[in-house]
């Protein structure tokens, strides 16, 4: 047979252990002409009589006896692989989960979420690497187990998704900073020297959109990759920054906000990983505290 049936290895594993068609049959809930017919089978695929007649009995041929064990750890073994997920022992958990998100994610939930994750589960660390771009392949092929973001048209369609939370867009200055005092109209804004934030290096974003009605533009005087350095940057300047309110809640922390002067498109950020985890225990153990993390900061 090119397929074997993989049925017959639950037969099998009876009939080696009971050494008696009739036995078998009673233990497998069959007739004896049907537990006779099986064993043809089993006889003609393996090539082996397997059990042959000794006075009133049967007796198991050396091949039987040398398949026994295997194929009884065979049928255990994929008994265990259908078998619902054992209850999650989380003191006994050692994993480590990768997760790619931004720097000012990690800065502004990491230490809350490490702190949660250790005090139930000391084994587990956590991972957190860069998100230099928005290809979804290192959840694919399970390089990564999570993902932080926004997601957009690279965003593959197979990945789950969950929301996180929705964020607008504020400025940040240095105390003392001019835009600290009085209101911050559009064209005192634009007339600002400004921090882009942009992975590519792209001259406008929303905020531009925004201002280009109203016959505005801002000077944008140098560009970085990741909010939290622009926020390092407009901490020891006269820089303005532009950035995510609820993602740089901890980063702005002895810094002066305000609303920006222009309406700009709330963002999204979502959870993001791969099916194949998605009934995971320990996964989904981690995704609910990630959940929580951030509804904390709402």
């Amino acid at each position: 047979m090119s397929t074997p049936d993989l049925n017959l290895l639950v037969t099998l594993d009876v009939l080696l252990a009971e050494g008696s068609v009739a036995r078998a049959a009673r233990r497998l809930r069959l007739s004896p002409s049907a537990m006779s017919r099986a064993l043809a089978r089993l006889r003609e695929t393996i090539g082996d009589p397997l059990l042959v007649r000794a006075g009133r009995g049967l007796v198991p041929t050396p091949r039987a006896i040398e398949l026994r064990e295997r194929v009884s750890q065979l049928v255990e073994d994929g008994k265990a692989v259908l078998r619902p997920s054992e209850m999650l022992n989380l003191k006994q958990l050692d994993r480590t989960f990768t997760l790619r998100t931004s720097e000012g994610f990690v800065e502004n939930f990491g230490p809350e979420l490490i702190a949660r994750v250790s005090e139930e589960a000391p084994g587990a660390r956590l991972c957190f690497v860069q998100k230099p771009d928005k290809d979804s392949t290192a959840l694919r092929d399970g390089i990564v187990d999570l993902e932080t973001g926004v997601v957009g048209k690279a965003t593959a369609q197979e990945l789950r998704v969950q929301t996180l939370f929705r964020d607008r867009f504020i400025g940040a200055v240095r105390l003392g900073h001019p835009f600290s005092q009085g209101e911050v109209s559009p064209s005192r804004f634009a007339a600002g020297r400004h921090i882009g934030v942009s992975r590519r290096g792209l001259d406008e974003g929303p905020i531009d959109e925004a201002l280009k009605p109203l016959g505005l533009g801002r000077q944008i005087v140098t560009f970085v990759g990741g909010f939290s350095t622009a926020l390092a940057l407009a901490r020891g300047s006269d820089l303005i920054a532009s950035v995510p309110e609820r993602h740089t809640g901890n980063l702005r922390a002895g810094m002066h906000s305000f609303p920006l002067p222009v309406s700009t498109p709330e963002v999204t950020v979502s959870l993001l990983w791969h099916p194949r985890l998605d009934a995971d225990p320990a996964h989904r153990w981690l995704r609910g505290h990630i959940r929580d993390v951030c509804a904390v900061f709402r």
